[in-house]
């Protein structure tokens, strides 16, 4: 119920109040496929599409913790750390598209749209999440900070999408498999000229959420530019 009080505040009611409406669609959208075609087999994006939840209520947490207890810097941290555990299962979304190669070809635009739907959710949730977070660190360690924070969580990200895509493994596996999270990172950097792979797709997804933060960003300074001012005496 605490997460609940802190999403619908004033700041930040209305995107919730619209990824809700968007978790909503394209749940429908999951469902009506599997009912239409009675295949289940993008079920499993409703599973990710609340995955994709967990970054923005771990954000809001921590900006929750960062507001009451400003002395207790310790437990603002544990809940960041939670939050960049989790934060790549908001854009690894968008890897599902590899899904479109082996499925009927006659219903590609309905699972192009099906999974843009739920990435797009996915990665506006991953972004409110980090919006939070950046605000989180200006206010504790000034404005360069911040913006530092960007391209370092990037490039996390970038390589936990990785992971997730091409090594298999999830969020939680660094409390369950920790070991054999660290002997496949130990492989991969030891041998990075071998795994052409293991080297661009981790570069080109921080590339990708570096740049469509930036331009989402953007959008949350937009203002009325083109408002005429009223006449005197109107």
């Amino acid at each position: 119920m605490r997460v609940l009080k802190l999403a619908f505040e004033s700041g930040t009611a209305m995107p919730i109040l619209a990824l809700l409406f968007a978790s909503g669609a394209s749940l429908a959208l999951v469902g009506w496929r599997v009912h239409w075609t009675h295949d289940p087999g993008y079920t499993g994006l409703a599973w990710n599409l609340f995955l994709a939840w967990l970054p923005l209520v771990f954000a809001l947490i921590a900006s929750e913790q960062n507001r009451r207890t400003p002395g207790q810097g310790w437990r603002v941290a544990v809940w960041v750390g939670v939050w960049i555990l989790f934060f790549p299962n908001a854009p690894y979304i968008f890897t599902d598209l590899i899904h479109l190669t082996n499925r009927v070809q006659s219903l590609f635009w309905v699972d192009l749209v099906l999974i843009l739907s739920c990435a797009l959710t996915g990665f506006v949730l991953g972004f409110l999440s980090l919006y939070l977070i950046q605000g989180l660190v200006r206010e504790r360690f000034g404005l360069v900070a911040s913006w530092l924070l960007i391209p370092v969580v990037a490039v996390i990200t970038g390589f936990g999408v990785y992971l997730g895509r091409f090594m298999r493994f999830n969020s939680w596996d660094i409390l369950l498999r920790p070991r054999a999270i660290l002997r496949e990172v130990g492989n991969w950097a030891t041998s990075p000229p071998s795994h052409s792979t293991g080297m661009v797709v981790p570069l080109l997804f921080a590339a990708f959420i570096f740049t469509t933060y930036l331009l989402l960003y953007g959008l949350t300074r937009l203002r009325r530019p083109f408002a005429s001012n009223p006449p005197a005496g109107e």
